[in-house]
């Protein structure tokens, strides 16, 4: 008789269990000679020592899965296994070489059009991004797809978000509430997307471990931001001060992805874009890509590409007749 211990720490655990435990349950009618006992994070695993092999080999394959995929269905499970005892490679579910990261539910996330593909291509060869264009074209969400990717692949230990909360004067004093509270509402959107990539108590816990991290640009002031993917969203809002501050945070092992809309800047009259700066004076330079989407980017719903071509159109309109001699 011959007790294991596996301890889970990729997988999110109540993915990886089941409802009501189904997931332990077909684990157990696949190995009758075993017994299977959880504690928190922890299986303890009782039987037959070449049974509780095999089973502790088959509990690592299945975390990985559910890691990659974010799901472990019964039919994985079963196909796990045969895959193992007949000695082939492979999970229990195919892999498109084109598949950037698997979602919650195991939605499988592709780069979409030609801009999205040109920023996954430039996320790796390169250790600072710029993808700047039009609202919905999946900037942000690609980029924050690619940051995922590396944490899970270990290549990173970290992921940091930020944006400016140019809407708060970047002080955000006045604002009511504990500091989350202040907060919350200008990164909103990054959650958004890490909760379609992540699992919510994995995603907590990364959080409250700091091994995600969403805050203002003001606080990455005097940060030196290593061993990690750093996003910097809606840059547009940025000064050049704030800009050149945020670049020169880049630290060893890091990667940079630096997003922004040029129809969207919400500065005060005059103040010029910090964005629109750094693609003018970092033009040229070898180790930066350079990604623009434009509206036939657009991945939401049709109708947004329509509205958004219908207000660049009045815009032009309005700026020509403004412009127009007397």
């Amino acid at each position: 008789m011959m007790e294991r211990i596996y301890a889970l720490a990729e997988a999110d655990i109540d993915t990886f269990v089941g409802t009501n435990r189904a997931n332990l349950i077909t684990l157990s009618n696949l190995f009758p000679k075993t017994k299977l006992r959880l504690h928190q994070n922890v299986l303890k695993i009782l039987g037959e020592d070449q049974a509780v092999e095999e089973l502790m080999h088959v509990l690592s394959a299945l975390e990985q899965l559910c890691s990659e995929y974010n799901q472990l269905t019964e039919a994985q499970i079963i196909e796990t296994v045969r895959r193992l005892r007949s000695g082939q490679e492979g999970g229990g579910q195919p892999s498109a070489s084109d598949v950037i990261i698997y979602g919650i539910h195991g939605k499988a996330i592709q780069a979409r059009g030609r801009a999205q593909q040109r920023l996954v291509s430039d996320f790796g060869s390169c250790d600072l991004c710029f993808a700047t264009g039009a609202a919905g074209s999946g900037k942000t969400f690609i980029a924050i797809c690619l940051a995922v990717k590396a944490l899970k692949a270990k290549q990173v230990r970290r992921i940091i978000l930020s944006r400016p909360a140019v809407e708060a004067g970047e002080k955000l004093g006045f604002l009511p509430g504990e500091m989350k509270d202040k907060l919350d509402p200008y990164l909103q959107p990054l959650y958004d997307a890490l909760g379609e990539l992540i699992p919510a108590p994995k995603l907590e816990d990364l959080m409250d471990t700091g091994v995600i991290q969403i805050a203002p640009l003001a606080f990455m002031r005097g940060r030196t931001l290593s061993d990690a993917v750093v996003i910097l969203d809606e840059a547009q809002n940025t000064t050049p001060q704030q800009m050149k501050m945020f670049l020169t945070r880049l630290g060893m092992n890091s990667k940079m992805v630096i997003t922004g809309d040029f129809t969207q800047v919400d500065l005060p009259r005059g103040v010029p874009s910090g964005l629109r700066d750094a693609l003018d004076k970092l033009e040229g330079i070898r180790g930066i890509g350079f990604v623009h989407f434009g509206k036939q980017d657009i991945v939401r719903h049709p109708l947004v590409s329509a509205i958004v071509e219908r207000y660049d159109e009045r815009e032009r309109e309005a700026e020509q007749s403004y412009t127009a001699p007397s």
